[in-house]
């Protein structure tokens, strides 16, 4: 069974982060959300696009960055980015790595990211776009992940008409 890690830096919409909480306990993966937060997380936006799956989620919360790389010392990290010079598909997610998503605004620092380079990743795009919806993106690149395991874990779920 594949496990793997989605890390918020710094979101600042409650509604992406429910929506990655959903995702995340749909795909059983766990959710690190790294201080400061753009809003609290008792807010109603949160709640309404988490649903009832928020109390079944798997999340660690992170004074900082800092205090992020300090608790996950050793473990293959990878940071989701327009500038990245690799598409995600090029990678192959290891079972236990953690997926790194920037704030809305501003995604992930420069300065991380040219420390990180080799593990940075994109989502390729039309034209001159800058980017998805944060939620969007971390569905996209954490279903690929479990693609890449043939979906370990999870069961397929067929209605029948």
């Amino acid at each position: 069974m594949a496990h793997f890690h989605i890390a918020l830096l710094e979101p600042e919409i409650p509604s992406n982060t429910g929506n990655i909480g959903r995702t995340c306990v749909a795909a059983d993966a766990s959710l690190h959300l790294i201080d400061p937060l753009g809003f609290k997380l008792n807010e109603k936006a949160l709640a309404r696009a988490g649903m009832d799956y928020w109390k079944r989620l798997d999340v660690t919360r992170y004074l900082d960055y800092q205090d992020f790389m300090e608790r996950n010392a050793g473990k293959k990290i990878y940071y989701a980015t327009t500038k990245a010079p690799r598409r995600y598909t090029d990678v192959f997610f290891e079972d236990g790595c953690c997926i790194m998503f920037g704030k809305e605004s501003a995604g992930i620092p420069e300065e991380i990211l040219r420390e990180n380079l080799d593990s940075c990743i994109r989502i390729p795009m039309a034209g001159e776009e800058r980017s998805l919806n944060l939620a969007n993106s971390v569905a996209v690149i954490l279903y690929e992940a479990l693609r890449q395991h043939d979906f370990a874990g999870l069961h397929d779920t067929m209605n029948v008409l």
